[in-house]
This record gives structure tokens, sequence and C-alpha cells, in this order.
């Protein structure tokens, strides 16, 4: 079983998430047709490091409590798919991080209808590529198609559930 960090994010701060109205009062410029506009949001927060932590103060509680919940109904093995360097799990899980150059996640991102600008900015705002490549257990590369990466990652998740884990 896989979860989604990012797309339980999603789900708080969507319309009825659980920090939707928190987050819609504390960003106000943020909201398009009483919903949270994403792109907004993040352009807001990707400029200020005080805001970004903020937003994550809200919204991370809620986001670690509900992939707790996943995880604790879940047939293992469990794949947690999160952009974070700290681990606010089990610290004796593998870190596994699917890595690109810098220069091939701005040009996804770009082609996905982002402004290069705004990669530029959320990428400064995050750890770097070094830091989450020291933070590594395991590296699986990402730098050709989607099918290789779909590949090395079943065969990553294969060897782990022959080892038992």
């Amino acid at each position: 079983m896989t979860i989604d960090a990012d797309g339980i994010g999603h789900e708080v701060i969507s319309l009825g998430g659980a920090v939707a109205g928190e987050v819609a009062r504390r960003w106000p410029d943020a909201v398009v047709n009483g919903e949270i506009d994403r792109k907004r949001l993040g352009a807001l927060v990707f400029a200020d490091p005080a805001q970004l932590s903020e937003l994550e103060s809200i919204t991370h509680p809620h986001i670690f409590g509900e992939i707790q919940r996943r995880v604790a109904e879940a047939v293992h093995p469990v794949i947690i798919e999160i952009p974070l360097l700290k681990n606010p799990f089990a610290a004796d899980w593998p870190r596994v991080v699917v890595d690109a150059p810098d220069h091939i996640r701005k040009q996804r991102a770009v082609l996905r209808g982002d402004v290069p600008g705004d990669v530029e900015q959320r990428m400064a705002a995050q750890p770097s590529r070094s830091m989450y490549l020291a933070a590594a257990d395991v590296v699986i590369p990402n730098s050709a198609s989607r099918d290789d990466l779909e590949s090395a990652v079943r065969l990553f998740v294969g060897v782990l559930v022959n080892a038992g884990v």
C-alpha cells in the first residue's frame, strides 16, 4: 500500500477539509470561489519561510494523523510518499529517495503547467537534492521515463516483500 502525504495535504485544505477554514482565514488571497487555490497559496507561503512554517504547523498534525490512521489499517508493506527529511514515524523504516536532478524536476514541473519562477521559488524553500541524498538509505533514480521509475519501485518493493519487511 502507498500513502501519498501530498494527496492527504490536498484533502485537509479542500472544501470541507479539516483545516480549510483556518487556512482560508489566514490566507484569504488564496481563496478563489470559496476554495483554496493551491497555486496561489504556494506563491504566498513559498515566498516567506515564516508563512510556510505557519502553514505546516496548521496542516502537518492533520496530515500525520491521517497517515498514522491509514498505516494502522494497512496490510504491509506500507510506503509513505512524503517529501520531508525528518521522519515523523518509525525511526527504523528505511528512507527511500526517488531522485532526479534539479533541471529535470524543473522541466517536469513546467511541463505540468507551473511557471518557471514559481518552480524555482518552491525548490529554494525545500531541502536541497544533496540533503535528500545524504538522508537516504536507498536511492531510486528518476531521470528516465515513468515506466523505468515504476519498474525500479516494483523491484524495490519486491525485495522488501521477499525480505519480510
